[in-house]
């Protein structure tokens, strides 16, 4: 008798996540790249099991077939901005870099997300494109605003400093952020210049730092997973059972939409 076969585990959870874009290299021979930081994919294998799939200038009008080959979608943080032409303002602080070709992807992508009920997840810059591409606008220098706290992380410092806990948030009763933190407050970190001005009509609020910032939110009444965090839970997810909480409820909701596809 022919010896029997391993028995295979699953594929890992794919989760498209839309690269940076950057010029790298002498200041008059710069080479463009397309990169996302290790990190992120790292906290979706470690914490969500899952591989992180990057598609290097997707167009568009193609959104649809690649969301139709992935089990979920993670918006990554970034040094750039979203270019604030999208909400309606001319950009406040030209030496802050921006990402136009990430932006023309992304805010789409979010659109697509909420309406085929595909799992969203999205961090920082993340966070500040879900607020964006669904009407919201954007504070481009939280710092200068009368009533708000400095958010941004010192400069010059080890890696280790700028990702530590920093500020409390409170959590909305009875949201799945406040179950997950096992109460209404938790310490995270925080490495952002902007934050959300006008929250999205079609988004419900249920985090907030002690300056009134919005710290968190989720998709209205969405069909699936639809979560944003301005902080960075993929920073050493599993040393933070909070951190870890958000990308398991994230997997499981990719889960959940793969089952279901297939059946």
């Amino acid at each position: 008798m022919a010896p029997s076969l391993p028995k295979k585990s699953p594929p890992r959870l794919l989760v498209w996540t839309p690269a940076d874009h950057r010029l790298i290299g002498r200041k008059t021979e710069a080479m463009p790249y397309a990169l996302l930081a290790e990190t992120y994919a790292q906290a979706l294998r470690d914490c969500a099991d899952a591989q992180a799939m990057v598609l290097p200038l997707v167009d568009p009008a193609d959104i649809s077939h690649w969301l139709s080959m992935v089990d979920g979608v993670m918006l990554s943080g970034s040094p750039s901005n979203v270019h604030p032409s999208h909400f309606g303002e001319s950009v406040a602080d030209e030496s802050l870099p921006l990402d136009t070709t990430r932006d023309a992807l992304t805010l789409e992508l979010v659109r697509a997300c909420v309406e085929q009920a595909v799992p969203l997840l999205g961090i920082c810059r993340g966070f500040q494109e879900m607020n964006v591409a669904l009407g919201g606008s954007l504070l481009q220098q939280v710092h200068l605003t009368p009533g708000k706290q400095d958010h941004r992380d010192p400069d010059h410092v080890p890696l280790d400093q700028q990702y530590a806990p920093s500020h409390e948030v409170l959590l909305k009763p009875g949201s799945s952020l406040a179950q997950w933190a096992g109460g209404l407050r938790v310490k995270v970190n925080s490495l952002h210049g902007q934050g959300v001005a006008r929250l999205a009509d079609g988004l419900t609020a249920i985090a907030h730092a002690e300056d009134g910032l919005i710290e968190a939110f989720e998709v209205s009444g969405a069909k699936g997973f639809a979560l944003g965090v301005q902080w960075h839970p993929e920073w050493r997810c599993q040393s933070s059972a909070f951190y870890t909480a958000i990308f398991r409820a994230f997997s499981q909701a990719m889960q959940q939409r793969r089952s279901q596809l297939m059946r």
